[in-house]
């Protein structure tokens, strides 16, 4: 019996050796981390566009008639001044020349009357005239003079009218559009020719409903597709209050600065919005709310280190807060692996198992 106790013991101890040397197992826990990924707080917008003159007018004849001649095509490039086009001339070269007929004998008439109320001046300052006699001359001087001075403003239309028979450009710029053609019979202010000023250059495009306050207020460039590698400054001056009815967009027009090299009215061009403001050019990452950690200390993040699967306390300085989301402006590098979930539990220092989603 003693025998047995001296063996069962024996085992005893030999299992108590057993469980000290057993190795001792650690738990990493896992964490759902999101990696940092830099990008543009203030995001692009782009448009595409067509660059369009800002003015662009029909013009036409001041008086009726017949086109005789059409100088000029479409698309051809014009000065200020230049003759466009022109209409028979003989019917008003003929109204001026009885417009002037009209006028000398105004004149003569107007003299004539002078000179008899000079001479009935003369005779009653001698007693020989009557003071009614007087009165009757100087009311037919004054009525030679108005029709003299009528006279004159007939010649002035008549000679208005004949100069309006030339069609003249009254700025330079492009014809885009030609209405009428010689032999035709036009109406005093029909459409003749359409032209475009060429020293005002706009880029026309059409605005979707969401980025009405970005096309306000943010800051606006304009790239053309024939030369890319060029930005130009533009800057918004009209927004139509109407959307498109079949597009449900908001046409607008985007001004471009006198003399942009390399503009042509025609071009096909792209408008990229930016927001404006501190935020405007900067870089954030955008993070879960869950993720931002704030102990009294300052907002911060826990970051886990790729190499060995530790996890630091980071710094960061916030842009902005949204209602599932912040915007962190600094203190983390694009690829950062960020605790997204149980940072509250975490201590500086701890190893962890990085996971970039839930399991199922």
């Amino acid at each position: 019996m003693r025998k047995w106790l001296l063996v069962l013991a024996a085992l005893s101890l030999a299992a108590c050796d057993e469980k000290k040397q057993a190795p001792v197992v650690e738990v990493i826990p896992p964490v759902l981390v999101v990696p940092a990924k830099l990008e543009n707080l203030a995001p692009e917008r782009r448009l595409a566009g067509v660059v369009a003159p800002r003015v662009e007018s029909t013009l036409g004849f001041r008086v009726n008639g017949k086109v005789t001649r059409r100088l000029v095509d479409a698309g051809a490039r014009v000065t200020a001044g230049q003759v466009l086009a022109e209409l028979d001339r003989e019917d008003f070269a003929l109204q001026l020349a009885q417009a002037e007929a009209e006028l000398a004998t105004a004149r003569t008439a107007k003299e004539a009357a002078a000179a008899e109320l000079e001479r009935v001046n003369s005779l009653r300052r001698a007693g020989w005239s009557t003071a009614s006699e007087h009165d009757r001359q100087r009311a037919l001087a004054e009525e030679a003079s108005g029709r003299a001075a009528r006279a004159e403003h007939a010649l002035s239309l008549a000679r208005n009218a004949l100069d309006y028979t030339t069609l003249r450009a009254d700025t330079d710029g492009v014809v885009t559009a030609v209405l009428a053609e010689p032999g035709q019979v036009v109406a005093s202010g029909q459409p003749v020719l359409r032209l475009a000023r060429t020293d005002e250059l706009e880029v026309d495009v059409s605005v979707p409903e969401t980025m009405i306050e970005l096309a306000r207020s943010g800051q606006a460039e304009v790239t053309l597709w024939a030369q890319p590698d060029k930005t130009i400054p533009a800057t918004l001056r009209e927004l139509s209050p109407r959307a498109d009815p079949a597009t449900r967009t908001y046409p607008a027009r985007f001004s471009l600065p006198a003399g942009a090299p390399g503009v042509t009215w025609g071009m096909t061009a792209t408008v990229r919005l930016r927001e404006s403001g501190p935020l405007a050019g900067a870089k954030g990452t955008l993070l879960p709310l869950s993720a931002i950690l704030d102990e009294g200390r300052g907002p911060g993040v826990f970051v886990v280190d790729a190499a060995n699967g530790t996890v630091s306390r980071r710094e960061v300085k916030l842009a902005r807060f949204g209602a599932e989301f912040a915007v962190v402006l600094d203190g983390l590098k694009d690829g950062d692996l960020v605790v997204q979930l149980g940072a509250q539990k975490l201590a500086p220092g701890q190893r962890v198992r990085p996971v970039t989603r839930l399991p199922s």
